[in-house]
């Protein structure tokens, strides 16, 4: 219900877009304040965050820190950075969710999708065998088996485990 009542709100300023947030809240030293913007882990050039409004359990989204809006933007470092971290998500929701595959995108532009146009992000979404893809195309609903909160518990575990190479 958050998410829909957000979607008619002006999202054009950096300060108000959560990915700039989490941008912002990943190099602070509140781990409290990380975990409440769902950030697992950030580079120099990128952030990744939980997504806070699923399309299925483990639902990663891997932007850039900087506000921009379309591919063309990013400077190589950060196209770079976006695909390597992007694979590490990949990595990381192998061994934390057993992912049989993945649905990976970017919406660019609002008309595509986007739901912060401004800010460019990149949807890893974990698949298996027989799950109810269908029921968000069909039904207008999203089956998530496992509260955030846990989801984010066991990632931050394995992100902070040191078992995953980020850079």
């Amino acid at each position: 219900m958050d998410y829909i009542k957000s979607l008619g709100t002006d999202k054009k300023d950096d300060d108000k877009c959560f990915l700039c947030q989490a941008a912002a809240a990943a190099s602070s030293p509140d781990a409290q304040l990380r975990r409440e913007r769902l950030v697992l882990w950030n580079t120099e050039w990128s952030v990744i965050v939980l997504n806070r409004y699923p399309y299925a359990n483990g639902h990663l989204l891997v932007a850039p820190r900087a506000h921009k809006a379309d591919l063309l933007d990013l400077t190589p470092e950060e196209a770079n950075d976006l695909t390597r971290q992007t694979t590490i998500a990949v990595k990381l929701l192998r061994e934390a969710v057993s992912a049989q595959g993945f649905n990976i995108g970017i919406n660019l532009g609002r008309v595509a999708g986007a739901g912060v146009p401004g800010h460019l992000h990149q949807h890893v979404v974990p698949r298996w065998n027989g799950d109810i893809n269908f029921m968000r195309a069909i039904g207008e609903v999203s089956i998530v088996p496992e509260a955030n909160s846990q989801l984010y518990a066991e990632l931050a575990r394995l992100v902070g485990g040191g078992g995953l190479e980020r850079e």
